[in-house]
């Protein structure tokens, strides 16, 4: 995890919020482990106060449970929780590329093109958490293009779990599907930019 030195601008509770944050997202803590207040505190070098609020703060975002007689521990991935995930993702990446289309400026659509290609570094160089890092960011660019703030902060959630899902079950054949997953970028870009709101809505739905 990041140490306090590299996120000192931050107040204690802040910061152990987003690192808590970002290690649960990059499974450094797996779904289902318990969180051992003492421990942490220890390893970030602040006081057990921040520790505690942390964790209230990840449960309200369901990054994490409090389980009776055991504690805070890091939700669970299921199948059911896939499932939602990709639903949910579907409708809102529905509504946010048929608002990109309308709105898109060339140049928007030219840091879309810009992010694909970090993707295939990435993909070339085998770095799969680097690929679901951008594209995390190809889709979010998406969602902000489309001028609807709600629906990019709900973009941003339910993103952030398909990364925590993507690298927990799927980390060994994410960059098998890249390649397919990159012609789809490509043919969204295209057809966002032709301004053919249709097939860009049916390309991101199958994508």
């Amino acid at each position: 995890m990041p140490t306090s030195v590299q996120r000192r601008h931050l107040t204690k509770q802040q910061f152990v919020y987003e690192t808590l944050r970002d290690a649960i997202l990059r499974c450094e803590f797996q779904p289902g482990e318990r969180l051992n207040i003492g421990v942490l505190a220890k390893r970030l070098g602040v006081s057990i106060v921040p520790i505690r609020e942390a964790p209230r703060l990840l449960e309200s975002e369901g990054f994490i449970l409090n389980v009776a007689h055991v504690g805070a521990t890091i939700a669970p991935v299921s199948r059911q929780s896939i499932l939602e995930i990709y639903t949910i993702l579907e409708g809102l990446e529905s509504v946010s590329t048929r608002a990109a289309v309308q709105l898109g400026r060339p140049e928007q659509f030219t840091e879309l093109e810009a992010v694909i290609v970090g993707m295939d570094e990435a993909l070339a160089h085998g770095h799969a958490d680097e690929w679901i890092d951008l594209n995390s960011r190809f889709h979010l660019a998406i969602g902000r293009i489309a001028a609807m703030p709600l629906l990019e902060q709900m973009l941003q959630r339910v993103l952030a779990e398909w990364a925590r899902v993507s690298r927990h079950l799927f980390k060994d054949v994410v960059l098998d599907r890249a390649n397919a997953a990159q012609a789809e970028h490509r043919k969204l870009v295209t057809r966002m930019q032709a301004g053919d709101v249709t097939g860009a809505e049916r390309t991101v739905r199958k994508h």
